[in-house]
């Protein structure tokens, strides 16, 4: 796996680096050598922050852990991961490495999950500001916004990270 570093209030030591690329190599079963990891490590008041993402074949996996130790976050953050690839086993198999599922133990009960649409929403939309858009978001209570921006016309999204910070996805052409 390759992995790439981002540091936010955060000095990475070699001991912790290798550490931590060891704990990622629990993940060499199911993706091939050039799959991107990107480690995000930063500190938030007390606690030591990892945002833990991987990249392969167009499918991200994502986990985001918080404790007072790094190596803790870490831990948490890759039990995260493999929770996911056992829930979601069976659906990925046709993606991850073959034969990635042959040893791995059954000792959790899978949750098979259909993906069913129960309600469908429809809304009339109009030109707005990321400004008016965050806005609109806080005032319906909702964790995420589509908007058209009025910037380029381009359908976004507005979502609701933690306490005061915001993301938004915007399509590339």
């Amino acid at each position: 796996m390759k992995a790439e570093f981002v540091l936010r209030k955060f000095t990475l030591t070699d001991d912790i680096k290798e550490k931590i690329e060891k704990k990622l190599s629990h993940f060499d079963r199911f993706f091939p050598d050039d799959t991107q990891v990107v480690i995000t490590l930063f500190k938030e008041g007390i606690d030591e922050v990892v945002e833990l993402t991987i990249y392969d074949k167009g499918t991200f996996y994502r986990a985001e852990q918080y404790s007072s130790d790094v190596l803790t976050s870490m831990d948490l953050a890759v039990e995260v991961i493999d929770g996911q690839i056992r829930k979601y086993k069976t659906k990925l198999e046709k993606r991850l490495r073959e034969g990635a599922f042959a040893d791995y133990a059954d000792d959790v009960e899978e949750e098979e999950t259909d993906f069913k649409i129960i309600k469908t929403k429809r809304f009339l939309y109009k030109p707005e500001s990321l400004e008016e858009a965050i806005l609109q978001m806080n005032l319906l209570g909702h964790q995420f916004y589509v908007f058209k921006n009025e910037e380029d016309d381009a359908i976004c999204v507005v979502y609701r990270r933690n306490k005061n910070d915001y993301g938004l996805i915007e399509p590339i052409d």
